[in-house]
């Protein structure tokens, strides 16, 4: 249990530390805009404002997908098992273990290696509702799933 506990501390660490990078372009380009004073007429200051709007904008997309990990993870109850693959299970398979939670690459946990997946993932689709002895195929490799909680 105590794993599945790391595993979601570990996940809302990288959400956070996201959320402070996506935070601190927002701020340092709202800053970069207001810099850029309408007197410095011509193609160059419009070009320069017209690629601060668009990292403005992709920042916002970060932003948003950001509060949907916040999301997922407010759904997640650690101290749940089940004997089905669900949100917040804890998957060890033949070849790989996983935390189905959101999409937040390898964290290790007790110095052992899990790959933190979304259940929209097309691995994590594969191994929902997935139970022990299943077996998944992804890109060409058979999975067995050895434990599930």
């Amino acid at each position: 249990m105590e794993t599945k506990e790391e595993l979601y501390k570990l996940c809302k660490e990288y959400v956070n530390k996201r959320l402070q990078t996506v935070e601190d372009i927002i701020s340092s380009n709202q800053k970069a805009l207001q810099s850029e004073t309408k007197s410095s007429a011509g193609d160059k200051h419009e070009t320069g404002r017209a690629m601060l709007q668009l990292e403005m904008e992709k920042a916002g997309q970060q932003l948003a997908g950001i509060t949907q990990m916040k999301e997922v993870l407010a759904r997640i109850d650690v101290k749940k098992t089940s004997k089905v693959a669900r949100l917040g299970s804890l998957i060890s398979t033949d070849k790989a273990n996983y935390f189905l939670s959101i999409s937040a690459g390898k964290l290790t946990a007790f110095g052992k290696d899990y790959f933190a997946i979304s259940v929209v993932s097309p691995i994590g689709k594969l191994l929902l509702g997935k139970q022990i002895k299943d077996e998944v195929f992804f890109n060409g490799n058979k999975f067995k799933i050895e434990e599930l909680s």
